[in-house]
């Protein structure tokens, strides 16, 4: 099924049904003149927003004076005001808070901190930070659904069935845009690979 302009999609239902991009869906946003920055679930957001009938204005860009950096690092500090950021200096001060030497930042972490400087939220702190770490904090959690070509492409190499494709990425993308173009879920199955056996089998 081919997908529709967007012009011509009457409902965010029948949106949904289609694979986007985010930078289609920014493009899109930016046409209505409507809020464009953030994530695909953001984006998204606006776009349900605009089929309701509630337009969602661009965010003026603010630039904020930022406060001389705090040089002793606590719980309690900003991230703003103590010049967070993901480097080594507060990788040690978050193993010395969990008592992992070998402390890695999360998809959450990462997430966490954009949503931070995107809003100027000054009052989010480092203990803040180690709650998402944590898991007990619901302030901010990575877009998964970008990693859908990704968790695509990883099913179909797993799935036994197509060991006789050599080059299983090429194979993989042909399903990929059938399913990207239609409005079956965006994930990877055998029965797909089966339907369209004949599409794929000489890569």
């Amino acid at each position: 099924m081919k997908r529709p302009a967007f012009k011509d999609i009457k409902s965010f239902a029948e949106f949904q049904k289609y694979y986007w991009y985010r930078a289609e869906l920014k493009a899109i946003c930016q046409k209505l003149q409507l809020s464009h920055t953030g994530n695909k679930t953001e984006l998204l957001q606006v776009i349900e927003q605009y089929y309701a009938g509630h337009m969602t204005p661009p965010q003026k860009q603010i630039k904020v004076k930022q406060p001389l950096t705090q040089k002793r690092l606590t719980l309690t500090s900003p991230l703003l005001a103590c010049g967070f950021s993901m480097n080594e200096r507060f990788r040690r001060f978050f193993a010395e808070q969990t008592g992992q030497q070998r402390f890695r930042y999360t998809a959450d972490m990462a997430a966490a901190w954009k949503k931070v400087k995107r809003s100027h939220d000054h009052e989010f702190t480092l203990g803040d930070l180690l709650q998402v770490y944590r898991g007990k904090s619901d302030y901010a959690h990575y877009d998964a659904a970008a990693c859908q070509w990704n968790a695509f492409v990883r099913d179909f190499c797993r799935d036994t069935n197509n060991a006789a494709c050599k080059n299983k990425i090429k194979a993989a993308s042909i399903l990929w845009q059938i399913v990207k173009e239609g409005d079956q879920p965006k994930v990877y199955s055998p029965q797909l690979a089966e339907k369209n056996w004949e599409k794929i089998k000489n890569f």
